[in-house]
C-alpha cells in the first residue's frame, strides 16, 4: 500500500502535457494587424484600430548619450469616445480550456476612458470574460458578459499608473480563474461552466493602450478527429497508418486534421481525398506492401464531410474489394460518433 501511495504521489507531481505559444509582434509588419487575429467590438460603435507600431524605448541606463530605440508593440489606436464601446482583438487560430495567458500593457491615453485588458473564454461578442485595469478608476476588475449583459464585477481598488508598463495574467484551470496584476494574484473566482473559448486583447471607449511580451501556456485540446484516430489505432493495433482529411475554413482543399503520425498534421491532401469527399466514393492504392483505402466519413445526415485513409499490410492475391471490405467497417465505427464537420474539428 505504501508503495502504491508513493507511486500515486509521483504521478500527481508530474506536469501536465503543456504547449506554449508566444506572440512576438516584432515578427510582423508595422502598421498592420498581426495575422491570426480578428478585430471586433462588443457593445456600441465600430471595431478598434489594432496595429503593430514602434514604441520608443528610453536609452540604456548606463549611457545617457545613447539614442532612444523603438520596440514593436501591439497598439489599439482608435479614439471613439462612446460609452459601452469595447474594442477587442481576438486570436482566431486556437480555442483554449486550461491555460495561462501573460502579457504586459501600457495605458497611453484616452479622454473618456483609460483601460486595458484581456478577453478570454470568448464565445462571441455577447458572451465572454474580461479582466481589465483602469488608470483613472484605480481599479482591477473581472467581468463575465452573458448574452450582452455585464455581470457584477469582481476585483480590488489598486493604483494603475498611466504611461508605465504593467504585467497582467489570467489563468484558467478547470472551474478556477485567477487574475494577477504586477505579479499579485488579486482576483480568484469559480466559473462553473469551465467552458472553452478564444482569447484576445481588450480596451474600452477611446482608450489608447499598448501590449507586448505576450505568451500563452496551455494544455492542448484533443479534437474529435484526433480522438477517433487515437482510439481506433489503439483498438486496431495492426494498422500501418490512419489519417483523416477535411477542409478547414473557406478553402475547399482537404488537409490532414488527424493522423497516427502527428508530424502529418496540416499536410495537404490530393485529388483522391478531394474526390472521396466530393463523390462519396472509395479509392484504393498500393505501395510497397501497404494498401491504402480512402473512404468518406459522413455527418448525421449522410453527407460526406471528410475522407479517412486506412493503411494496412497487403497480402498476395488481395483485391480492391477485399481491401475495402476490411477498411470500411473501421470507418463506419468512427462515423457513429460524428455529427458534423464542426463537431469533428472541435
Amino acid at each position: 500500500m505504501r508503495i502504491l501511495f508513493l507511486w500515486l504521489a509521483v504521478l500527481w507531481s508530474l506536469p501536465l502535457r503543456a504547449a506554449e505559444r508566444q506572440f512576438n509582434f516584432s515578427d510582423h509588419r508595422l502598421d498592420r494587424t498581426p495575422p491570426g487575429f480578428r478585430s471586433t467590438v462588443a457593445g456600441r460603435g465600430k471595431p478598434g484600430e489594432w496595429k503593430v507600431i514602434l514604441d520608443d524605448q528610453p536609452p540604456a541606463s548606463d549611457s545617457a548619450t545613447s539614442p532612444a530605440t523603438g520596440r514593436a508593440v501591439l497598439a489599439q489606436l482608435a479614439r471613439e469616445p462612446v460609452d459601452l464601446h469595447f474594442p477587442m482583438l481576438v486570436f482566431e487560430e486556437e480555442t483554449f480550456v486550461d491555460f495561462k495567458l501573460q502579457t504586459r500593457f501600457k495605458i497611453v491615453g484616452g479622454a473618456l476612458e483609460q483601460m486595458a485588458g484581456i478577453v478570454f473564454r470568448f464565445q462571441n461578442e455577447s458572451n465572454f470574460y474580461v479582466v481589465r485595469a483602469s488608470a483613472p478608476g484605480r481599479s482591477f476588475r473581472c467581468y463575465k458578459v452573458e448574452n450582452g449583459v455585464f455581470k457584477p464585477p469582481i476585483g480590488p481598488e489598486v493604483d494603475v499608473v498611466k504611461g508605465s508598463w504593467h504585467d497582467l495574467s489570467v489563468q484558467c484551470e478547470g472551474n478556477r480563474i485567477v487574475c494577477a496584476l504586477d505579479g499579485k494574484e488579486l482576483i480568484k473566482l469559480i466559473d462553473s461552466s469551465g467552458s472553452a473559448g478564444k482569447v484576445g486583447f481588450w480596451t474600452k471607449s477611446d482608450s489608447v493602450s499598448y501590449f507586448k511580451e505576450t505568451k500563452i501556456t496551455y494544455t492542448p485540446r484533443e479534437t474529435l478527429a484526433q480522438l477517433l484516430v487515437r482510439e481506433t489505432t489503439e483498438k486496431y493495433s495492426r494498422l500501418q497508418g490512419l489519417k483523416i482529411f477535411a477542409a478547414k475554413g473557406a478553402d475547399p482543399a482537404p488537409v490532414i486534421v488527424a493522423s497516427k503520425d502527428a508530424a502529418d498534421l496540416g499536410q495537404a491532401g490530393g485529388e483522391d481525398e478531394l474526390g472521396v469527399i466530393r463523390d462519396a466514393t472509395n479509392r484504393v492504392s498500393k505501395n510497397k506492401g501497404i494498401v491504402s483505402v480512402t473512404a468518406p466519413l459522413r455527418d448525421r445526415n449522410g453527407e460526406p464531410i471528410a475522407a479517412v485513409c486506412v493503411m494496412m499490410k497487403s497480402f498476395p492475391g488481395e483485391t480492391q474489394d477485399t481491401s475495402i471490405a476490411k477498411a470500411v467497417p473501421i470507418v463506419k465505427e468512427m462515423q457513429v460518433r460524428v455529427q458534423s464537420l464542426e463537431d469533428l474539428l472541435q
